[in-house]
């Protein structure tokens, strides 16, 4: 669910819906399935070796390519989705590579988490949520972390006035929204998929001490 493009989508007034998802898997609809993880994330993984192994989630998992990334680099890794056939098919995928990981069925702006994780990691989920569920999105971050946990997100930037899904995000509204409960440690261009090139922008952020937080 959390990886496509902007031309792949048409405007659908149930895309955001659980049954939505659901159809689009069974029927093999899935244009943003790109057979491999982010490279930034890749990337990532091979450049901070020294990372203190724990636990990561992988909201919007999909076919689970990127909780993949994080399981051979030695973490402990939950995938979730809200489509029921992502998850089979990260799970079927996941044990013909010979990796262990778990995944569930979930509404990780909802639900309640399983566990508190040493890391979520996002991989343009923030885009495909609607906009007025951004501030729902930010505390479900918070709620899924555990103190002084860490978030991992590979923003997809789009500045264009379109329909969506992916709906417009810029830095500027990220850092707004994160800035007053996160620490940035770093953020930069990550290598990307060739369809999108300078377009996504890594986030390293730290949670602080957590604050109320106000509808913006």
């Amino acid at each position: 669910m959390a990886d496509y493009d902007c031309e792949d989508e048409e405007e659908d007034e149930n895309n955001m819906s659980q049954d939505y998802w659901e159809q689009r898997y069974q029927t093999g609809d899935m244009p943003w399935e790109k057979g491999s993880a982010s490279p930034g994330l890749e990337d990532f993984l091979t450049a901070q070796p020294g990372l203190p192994r724990g636990t990561v989630c992988v909201p919007g998992c999909g076919t689970g390519h990127d909780v993949r990334a994080w399981a051979r680099a030695g973490f402990e890794v939950l995938g979730c989705d809200i489509a029921r056939s992502a998850i089979q098919l990260a799970m079927e995928r996941t044990g013909a590579a010979g990796l262990t990981a778990k995944f569930k069925i979930a509404d990780f702006l909802n639900d309640e988490p399983p566990l508190k994780f040493d890391w979520i990691f996002e991989h343009t989920l923030f885009c495909a949520i609607q906009p007025e569920e951004r501030d729902d999105y930010v505390q479900a971050v918070i709620r899924w972390l555990k103190p002084e946990g860490q978030y991992l997100a590979v923003n997809y930037l789009i500045v264009e006035a379109d329909a969506g899904p992916p709906f417009p995000v810029t830095r500027k509204e990220l850092e707004r929204r994160f800035a007053p409960h996160f620490e940035l440690a770093a953020d930069w261009v990550p290598r990307s998929y060739p369809n999108r090139a300078g377009r996504e922008r890594m986030f390293w952020w730290r949670l602080m001490a957590q604050k109320p937080i106000e509808k913006q």
